[in-house]
């Protein structure tokens, strides 16, 4: 089985997901490591810069008896020309899990066409499934992951976080305000997809309406990777979204802030928000090691 979207598992699987995970940082709370992956590989393909995708992964793997491998895409035979249905089917017999962090979402279905063993995404520029997984450990760890509560993302809201994050938080039965301009909304299809879920979806440019009765405010950076060329008209489409002490206003008083880093702060974020007693951004980017953990394991139980 793949984890190349959010929409590869059902509700039901993510929250055996998000219980393993919650287990797996209890235990590791208590200085509990159990070695579910004992002499099993991991290997990490990546075209895109990281930091929290490659430190949870690797140590994810650490803490639970296997190892990973690092392989940089442009140090490898794809840089040479070999298809990613090949680097699947040849390196998949070497490894247990392959997870890759690449440019575009076709060429890792190929890689997952062509692996014998489970392919994880770890970023595209369609979704960030084990970013959503993190985001939604977190809400729970929090009490915010209640059917009925309400997230709202602000700002680019086409991008590949809120395109998972909608769906997942959909699935663990949130409500979800998308609030953005006109040119940020997401397809039809994502949206509806979401919606198949019960809870209710939609799409936004008013900041106070999206806002009310919202119990967790996310936003994300303005210039994903490869936008870097529309850097200033982006920055002028999306100021007046800046998530800051006045927007956030406009939620519960007591929500909490989320980002899934990293940051430009100034931009979509204001410091003090960012650094203010509702964020909880940190804690989110730590709980990306236990979710890669509970996902690990839990593609472990199933092969």
């Amino acid at each position: 089985m793949d984890f190349l979207k959010m929409g590869d598992v059902t509700p039901a699987q993510l929250q055996e997901i998000l219980t393993l995970s919650l287990q797996l940082k209890h235990g590791y709370s208590q200085g509990h490591l159990p070695a579910l992956l004992d002499k099993k590989t991991l290997l990490m393909l990546f075209e895109k810069n990281s930091s929290r995708t490659r430190v949870s992964f690797e140590t994810a793997m650490t803490q639970l008896g296997g190892h990973a491998i690092f392989l940089d895409s442009a140090a490898s035979q794809r840089a040479r020309g070999e298809s990613f249905y090949d680097t699947g089917a040849a390196l998949g017999g070497m490894a247990d899990f392959i997870m890759a962090r690449l440019y575009r979402q076709y060429d890792l279905q190929e890689l997952a066409r062509g692996s014998p063993v489970p392919v994880i995404n770890g970023l595209t520029e369609e979704e960030h499934p084990c970013q959503t997984l993190a985001d939604l450990l977190t809400l729970h760890e929090l009490g915010k992951l209640r059917p009925g509560s309400k997230l709202a993302f602000v700002g680019d809201c086409s991008n590949n976080v809120a395109r998972s994050l909608m769906a997942g938080a959909a699935m663990a039965g949130l409500s979800v305000s998308l609030i953005g301009p006109k040119e940020s909304k997401p397809s039809d299809s994502s949206i509806l997809h979401a919606r198949s879920f019960g809870p209710q979806v939609d799409f936004t440019l008013e900041i106070p309406a999206g806002l009310k009765g919202a119990d967790v405010v996310y936003t994300d950076t303005w210039i994903s990777m490869g936008d870097e060329q529309a850097a200033e008209v982006r920055r002028e489409r999306f100021e007046h979204y800046q998530v800051n002490a006045r927007l956030m206003a406009h939620a519960k008083p007591d929500a909490v802030f989320m980002h899934c880093l990293p940051a430009h702060r100034g931009e979509e974020v204001s410091d003090e928000v960012m650094d203010g007693p509702q964020s909880v951004v940190f804690k989110q980017a730590n709980n990306r090691l236990h979710a890669q953990k509970g996902l690990l394991a839990w593609l472990a139980s199933r092969k």
